[in-house]
């Protein structure tokens, strides 16, 4: 499962004309899922969201996470963020998930991120989306549950 995160002072996602989540400061966060990720995934990836040390402090040092600053997250599927650009001109998205396990895990970890205490607001899954944001920083992050598998360097 990967996630980019992008620190944001406000942002908002608008299906056919119509705003269907919008949140204020706070974190929007990209969610693509793979064919081989499953609950544990998305809880590597909830928990890591929602304390990442990446707000400033009264220092202005990241020292502080989202439940730290009772952030505000949107959550919106994004099934490129498995495009393989490798090869050729045109990305494969073999490795995303089929949609039934993708809807299904990112529901699940909506739903973690809701038990977290903090406002989620969402896009709708397999929608075209327009998606605005007023990115604060900017601090853009790529987090990948297949990480916590890997070696530090």
């Amino acid at each position: 499962m990967r996630a980019l995160i992008q620190r944001v002072a406000s942002a908002s996602v608008t299906v056919e004309s119509r705003e269907v989540g919008t949140i204020g400061p706070g974190l929007m966060v990209l969610l693509g899922v793979s064919a081989e990720d499953s609950e544990s995934d998305a809880q590597y990836l909830v928990d890591k969201t929602v304390n990442l040390r990446i707000f400033a402090d009264r220092q202005n040092r990241f020292n502080l996470s989202a439940l730290d600053t009772a952030a505000q997250l949107l959550v919106v599927s994004q099934f490129t963020l498995y495009g393989d650009t490798r090869k050729g001109r045109r990305p494969d998205f073999t490795a995303a998930a089929p949609p039934d396990q993708a809807q299904r895990l990112y529901e699940h970890t909506v739903d973690l991120f809701r038990a977290k205490g903090l406002t989620v607001a969402t896009g709708v899954f397999q929608e075209y989306m327009q998606v605005s944001l007023q990115n604060d920083g900017p601090v853009t992050l790529m987090l990948d549950s297949a990480d916590r598998h890997r070696p530090r360097r």
